[in-house]
């Protein structure tokens, strides 16, 4: 499984329910990364997204454990193990992680990538993705020059799992 992810310098994901910045380029690249497969995601994660809707294109997945809460267009999972119960039916490299982070944090060791973003700012933030940089087994495989779009400076990183628990 993949992770899509775009942090700032100190690993921030999002402040008040809202993503820390919006980019174009990275946006296409999302999209592109997604289309076609499950993209797993937090209920938090789907009211950021235009009309809080399911992506298009995609399979939508989400964890939430709010009683009675569903979306049309998209599988609710009430825990982490009726989602991995779901995930074991698909190949591996059909799913995408998006996010938020307590779904980062609770699916993290399942996933074998981290496609990154990383905005070369360090912005206040309430939400963190975990720093790579820290954490064992994980390894940073690519790292692509920086990129100037929309008045944000940011990079393409790869990390690679070493050990990700299998599904």
């Amino acid at each position: 499984m993949d992770c899509i992810v775009n942090v700032t310098q100190n690993w921030g994901i999002g402040k008040d329910g809202d993503l820390l910045v919006s980019i174009s380029a990275d946006l296409r690249r999302f999209r592109a990364l997604t289309t076609g497969k499950t993209v797993i995601y937090g209920r938090k994660t789907l009211l950021t997204f235009p009309h809080a809707r399911p992506l298009p294109n995609r399979e939508n997945w989400i964890l939430s454990a709010t009683p009675g809460f569903s979306v049309p267009g998209a599988a609710v999972f009430p825990s982490l193990a009726a989602l991995q119960e779901a995930m074991r039916t698909r190949p591996a490299d059909s799913l995408c992680l998006i996010g938020g982070a307590s779904v980062y944090r609770a699916l993290l060791p399942w996933c074998s990538r981290v496609l990154l973003t990383q905005t070369c700012a360090d912005l206040p933030a309430d939400r963190f993705f975990p720093d790579l940089d820290r954490l064992p087994n994980w390894r940073c495989t690519d790292t692509g020059p920086l990129q100037e779009d929309g008045g944000h400076c940011f990079r393409y990183l790869t990390y690679e799992n070493d050990a990700p628990l299998p599904l």
